[in-house]
């Protein structure tokens, strides 16, 4: 008797890009076995949740907020996302604009599926985040990779993104500062990708995580830029800013028809996120935090301290990132392609990095550092990196 299959689209969920969180899961195991390894694959902030937050969600417990939630989210969090939203933009935005849903991941995963039919092209500039194409290919839509050129800062290719839209493209995604190169888009380039959005009648979906962790330059989201209230999808969450990646806290902007209709697959998929944790994400972004300024401090302290470290290190070039949390190491004057790296960086030198080839485009030939540890384990694991690649024939 035959088995029923699977779902088609499901085939596209796994695939290199899955397969890079194989060594992070390595190294974990490798870590609770007592091993002496300095994990720098993943992007959780060593940072505990801010006081104030972590208070407001024991005070909602106590006072029995855990029953069911609106599923939209509840109106004072909506409220507080959207005037912190409005205080990056400089352009105000309704509540109804804002639905809350469990982490960025979600919410992406969320917009793809009420925005792109089966056979829809979505242009990505490349590099980017591992998670891409599962949630692109979960929409039974196609992702179109554009490189990022790594010479120059990892700056979009305008020309070649207008290139790469044809007759079934239907979405632009963009991730500003980018995951995995740290590269922070000009008011310019926002700018002209707004206008290729508005002329082809395309989506502009834009990942923020990392809106807060800026180091030079300024964020610019497509939802500030006039004449895109009918284009700009932005998601964001609170994981990467108020060191909070364990409360699954995210969401969608964008215009109210979709919005209501995100709702509308949150009531059939999530139903909501528990009350207590509404509650606590409310008091994040409607209330002042001293922690985050020196969080801030802190990873620029790090990305300046990792990249002297490694600046003159053989057959290594480091690739200085605008902001977010990682760096990008260029390793093709080594002898080993980025996996092989990576692989036996962990083995030989038990530190663990992300393979770029992963992340697609110019990332081929990087691998991903983040900056996650505390100051004494990032030295540790540079002064490991810099031994490692010495060692390595050229």
């Amino acid at each position: 008797m035959r088995a029923p299959a699977l779902a088609a689209w499901t085939s596209g969920l796994a695939g290199p890009a899955t397969d890079a969180w194989l060594i992070h899961y390595d190294a974990t195991a490798r870590a609770r076995r007592g091993e002496d390894v300095i994990i720098l694959s993943v992007g959780d902030p060593d940072f505990t949740t801010p006081a104030r937050i972590r208070e407001a969600a024991k005070a909602a417990l106590d006072a029995g907020h855990t029953h069911y939630a609106d599923v939209q989210g509840k109106p004072a969090l909506r409220q507080a996302i959207a005037r912190h939203h409005g205080r990056l933009t400089g352009r105000p935005i309704d509540p109804e604009q804002v639905v809350v849903l469990a982490g960025a991941q979600c919410a992406l995963f969320a917009a793809c599926q009420c925005l792109l039919n089966p056979g829809d092209e979505v242009v990505v500039p490349a590099p980017a985040y591992v998670t891409y194409p599962a949630t692109i290919a979960a929409a039974a839509a196609v992702m179109v990779n554009v490189p990022l050129d790594a010479e120059t800062g990892f700056r979009p290719d305008l020309a070649a993104i207008e290139r790469a839209i044809g007759e079934r493209t239907r979405a632009i995604l963009i991730n500003t500062p980018n995951n995995p190169t740290g590269a922070v888009f000009t008011r310019a380039e926002i700018e002209a990708l707004c206008r290729l959005a508005k002329q082809h009648g395309l989506w502009l979906i834009s990942d923020e995580v990392y809106a807060d962790l800026i180091y030079e330059g300024s964020h610019v989201s497509p939802s500030a830029i006039p004449g895109m209230n009918d284009h700009a999808v932005v998601v964001s969450s609170l994981s990467k800013s108020h060191a909070m990646t364990g409360w699954r806290v995210g969401w969608v902007i964008g215009p109210q028809r979709v919005t209501a209709t995100i709702y509308e697959l949150a009531l059939a998929m999530l139903y909501g996120l528990p009350d207590f944790i509404q509650d606590a994400a409310t008091v994040a972004l409607a209330e002042p935090h001293p922690e985050l300024a020196e969080h801030h401090r802190i990873y620029r302290a790090r990305r300046d301290r990792f990249c002297a470290a490694l600046a003159d290190a053989p057959g290594l070039i480091v690739r200085r990132p605008a902001g977010g949390m990682f760096v990008m190491v260029d390793v093709q004057g080594t002898s080993l392609d980025p996996d092989r790296f990576a692989r036996r960086l962990l083995a030989e030198a038990e530190v663990s990095v992300l393979s770029g080839d992963a992340f697609g485009g110019p990332a081929a030939g990087h691998v991903r550092v983040s900056l996650t540890v505390p100051d004494p384990e990032l030295d540790e694991a540079a002064r490991r990196i810099r031994r490692f690649a010495a060692g390595l024939p050229t």
